[in-house]
């Protein structure tokens, strides 16, 4: 199975199986950020665990971890209230190291470039190699201590 098979099986497998719900649902805590087992064990989530999800599935299934980051946006909402912007994540996956991503989103089932979703404004973006901020450069360090404490439960889980 190729990268673009697997990223759309992916995708549609978790957007699928995952009923979106707040933290303070789940966990009673305003923002944490699940391991894919604690996702799949309670089939409910919220955006990043979405991505989350999505990112080490992806990996597991052999797509290497620099053509994937996990994607904090703001996102322009339209509602009864009007057009407002709201904090979000994807994941992006970018076929070649200076290419367009794809994105995967929770909220689009549809997997469409960067340039395809004028309604996402990326804030930073990171991996397990690091963190770049907007559209722009590697940071020298990660200083996301909810992602090294997801990476450590993860390890643990035997990711």
């Amino acid at each position: 199975m190729g990268e673009t098979e697997k990223i759309h099986r992916i995708n549609d497998f978790f957007n699928h199986t995952v009923r979106y719900d707040t933290d303070q649902n789940i966990w009673g805590q305003n923002d944490y950020w699940a391991t894919p087992l604690e996702t799949l064990a309670l089939a409910r989530g919220d955006c990043e665990d979405y991505a989350i999800a999505k990112y080490f599935s992806l990996i597991n299934l052999g797509v290497p971890l620099q053509k994937l980051r996990i994607v904090y946006v703001k996102i322009t909402i339209s509602d009864f209230s009007g057009r407002h912007q709201e904090p979000h994540m994807v994941l992006a996956y970018y076929k070649t190291p200076e290419g367009e991503p794809l994105i995967l989103d929770s909220l689009n089932g549809e997997i469409l470039s960067a340039s395809q979703r004028p309604d996402l404004k990326p804030i930073f973006s990171f991996n397990s190699a690091g963190v770049w901020f907007g559209t722009g450069n590697l940071a020298t360090q990660s200083n996301l201590s909810r992602w090294q404490d997801l990476l450590k439960r993860v390890h643990a889980e035997g990711f």
